[in-house]
């Protein structure tokens, strides 16, 4: 049984949970709802982003209604545990945040656009909780995958600060980080589009009702 720290707190490399070489599930083949591979590789032209927000029942459901979204998937990423089991992310002890796979077609949806939806659909002032979920794992997280991301995601925290701020808001605690060197795991079956088997399940996403200014930056490349 593994127990929730009282205190929130990222565990140190030395701390965390070893995990294992091979992942103890399967992933299912195709996503429910758009009817497309889960897991890469994803056809050329199409690019992939790293978001976390929260539980990833709720914040994956977001990003599948969103047209241009060709696949998401369910995982846990920024941790230091190689394949990780849900009940070790929830226990502290892997590092890991929860988080949502988008792979997109930049044809059709842009990655601006995308974190005007990441910001909007959460509240990424609150540290190591989201509402009543409390603990590392649902901490806010963006992790980029080119230069041209990280440019994009820098540009709309500063604009999306100012706008939280006028609004009464504290600061941005999201994580930033590149994608590489932070494997994204995907998690248990039962999972992936949950809230698509379980339409009625449970979902502790809420933003902060501030709009996010859209087109603060470009994120081709």
């Amino acid at each position: 049984m593994f127990l929730q720290r009282r205190t929130p707190q990222l565990p140190t490399p030395e701390e965390a949970l070893k995990g294992r070489p091979t992942p103890e599930f399967t992933v299912p083949s195709t996503h429910t709802v758009l009817g497309n591979p889960l897991e890469g590789p994803y056809p050329e032209g199409l690019e992939v982003a790293d978001f976390a927000l929260g539980c990833f029942w709720g914040a994956e459901r977001k990003f599948w209604q969103t047209d241009g979204v060709w696949t998401t998937l369910a995982g846990y990423q920024g941790g230091y545990t190689e394949n990780p089991a849900y009940e070790e992310v929830c226990s502290g002890l892997t590092g890991h945040t929860e988080a949502v796979r988008v792979v997109f077609d930049p044809k059709t949806v842009s990655y601006t656009e995308l974190l005007k939806l990441f910001w909007e659909s959460h509240d990424p002032t609150q540290g190591f909780r989201q509402g009543n979920d409390v603990g590392t794992q649902y901490r806010s997280a963006i992790y980029t995958h080119s230069l041209a991301q990280a440019a994009a995601v820098a540009a709309s925290r500063d604009a999306y600060q100012k706008v939280l701020t006028a609004a009464g808001h504290s600061t941005i605690t999201t994580e930033i980080l590149p994608a590489e060197g932070r494997t994204f795991w995907p998690a248990e079956g039962y999972h992936q589009q949950y809230l698509d088997k379980n339409p009625a399940g449970y979902c502790g996403i809420g933003g902060t009702g501030v709009s996010c200014p859209i087109g603060v930056a470009p994120a081709e490349g």
